[in-house]
């Protein structure tokens, strides 16, 4: 007898667990049912609001394009401000160091022509305003020897010019002849 029950509580657990499985597969079969059901609303929904949908995205994007177009162009110009204050200060340094080799330049030739006996610039220029002052100090000695020789002629003899009586004794008879 105990196989007997035993018989009938397996009998009954699989009645219950098939019972138990039909509804579950009902209940599995109504939910993608569902699931399809919405899928398909879904894609009605998208084929009519399709286009409306499609203009949001491009106003959107067109919106986005211009905020990133406009930070862009701020970085760009602040890089740009940047570069350029770089470039200023690499110019500078530059200058300062070709400031220095020229400075560096000029002495050793500078050096290598007083070794050869050339004058320099600061030679020129002192025998130029010596050659000024000697040519002030020459021109003042002609004005001065011009003026003495000026006064010496007035205080000689004045030159009398010889009226024509006299001039007419003075020469001699014509010869006839």
């Amino acid at each position: 007898m105990v196989k007997k029950l035993k018989q009938m509580a397996d009998k009954q657990a699989a009645g219950a667990s098939g019972l138990f499985d039909s509804a579950l597969a009902g209940s599995v079969k109504d939910s993608a049912q569902q699931i399809w059901l919405a899928g398909m609303g879904a894609f009605s929904k998208a084929q009519a609001e399709g286009g409306k949908v499609f203009e949001a995205l491009v106003k959107e994007g067109a919106t986005l394009q211009k905020k990133t177009q406009s930070v862009a162009e701020d970085k760009f110009s602040e890089v740009s401000s940047k570069m350029t204050g770089m470039a200023s200060e690499v110019q500078a340094k530059a200058g300062q160091h070709w400031d220095k080799l020229e400075s560096i330049f000029e002495e050793r030739t500078a050096k290598a022509l007083g070794k050869l006996g050339v004058p320099s610039a600061k030679d020129v220029s002192a025998m130029q305003s010596r050659i000024d002052e000697l040519s002030a100090q020459v021109a003042k000695m002609a004005r001065s020897a011009a003026a003495k020789t000026t006064k010496v002629a007035k205080r000689a003899a004045p030159i009398v010019k010889p009226s024509v009586k006299a001039a007419a004794v003075k020469r001699p008879a014509r010869r006839a002849a």
